[in-house]
């Protein structure tokens, strides 16, 4: 079932959360039972990320440099079937333009139609910490907006190379990712919206924000989508503090900030046992004003650790 399906029947707020895809040699059932407790609160969809692999430069003793990867996580697809499996839930995978040639994104599509998937989220992705700035694959997509185009195109039976086309259709529902505080490679928000309209255009049915902090903020984000002409379901994503290393860590990596009452409360905090109890009450303060305002789903970020996300669902589904 397609998640626009999910949310124009849902008579009350739904709960959705993210997994993080477990690193090589880690357990995915230690993660099928990490997220299990979720489960009392029937999210009808879980997102699968997709984090790219993280490359070293070796020195050999010639001189020359080896690149080497350092980090490798199991494949979205097996872990969205065993999702599936054991959860009857929707597994949402995230699709990413870097680190994939077309040719690459067209088979990873056909394996998951393969497999029942019916909802996918198109990113742009990050730059390799390895790397300044972002740069597609060699024949690959520098833009969301064309990776939504490709996954469209494939609902509608066109593929990359006219021997493949058997009339086969895909039916993917494509959720993309908006920014309430910007994307912080955008020139502005006026800016950053009009790259939103490009991927709605393409064929987006729904959008799911970054993490943000400030309610307030996610409203004026609102406002000036629907100031756009941008009619689909915007779905909120939250996040708990939960360590004192992430009042600095967050708005760095994802360039937003955090509300001025939230910081007076953590700067109270000198253990992560405090920051947690004060990112959790914060959370719930957040879901309830969320829910009260109509919001059709609360998508949760949960770096499949259930615990705080747990407690937050607790109060408020």
């Amino acid at each position: 079932m397609k998640i626009t399906e999910y949310l124009e029947q849902a008579t009350s707020t739904l709960f959705s959360f993210e997994i993080l895809p477990p690193l090589k040699g880690q357990s995915l059932k230690e993660l099928l039972e990490g997220i299990a407790p979720l489960m009392e609160f029937k999210p009808p969809f879980v997102d699968v990320t997709y984090h790219r692999e993280e490359f070293i430069y070796k020195k050999h003793p010639n001189g020359l440099l080896e690149k080497v990867s350092t980090k490798k996580r199991p494949g979205t697809v097996g872990i969205c079937a065993a999702l599936m499996n054991r959860f009857q839930v929707e597994a949402v995978p995230h699709l990413l333009c870097g680190g994939f040639s077309k040719e690459e994104t067209e088979n990873a599509l056909i394996d998951l139609s393969f497999i029942g998937v019916q909802n996918v989220l198109a990113l742009r992705g990050d730059a390799p910490k390895s790397e300044g700035k972002f740069v597609p694959e060699e024949n690959g997509h520098e833009f969301t907006r064309d990776l939504v185009a490709q996954i469209i195109g494939m609902n509608n039976g066109k593929y990359l190379h006219e021997e493949t086309e058997t009339g086969f259709h895909t039916d993917f529902c494509v959720g993309v990712a908006g920014y309430p505080e910007k994307h912080f490679e955008a020139p502005s928000m006026k800016f950053d919206l009009r790259y939103l309209k490009e991927k709605v255009d393409a064929g987006a049915k729904y959008i799911v924000t970054q993490m943000f902090f400030d309610n307030q903020k996610f409203f004026e984000f609102e406002r000036n989508v629907r100031a756009m002409g941008i009619d689909i379901p915007i779905i909120p994503g939250l996040k708990p503090i939960t360590t004192l290393s992430q009042i600095s860590m967050l708005p760095r990596t994802f360039f937003l900030d955090l509300p001025d009452a939230l910081m007076d409360e953590l700067e109270k905090c000198t253990t992560n046992a405090a920051v947690k109890e004060v990112g959790i009450a914060w959370a719930i303060q957040q879901s309830k004003e969320l829910v009260a305002h109509g919001i059709p789903v609360l998508h949760y970020y949960t770096m499949s650790k259930a615990d705080a996300t747990y407690k937050i669902a607790k109060e408020v589904f």
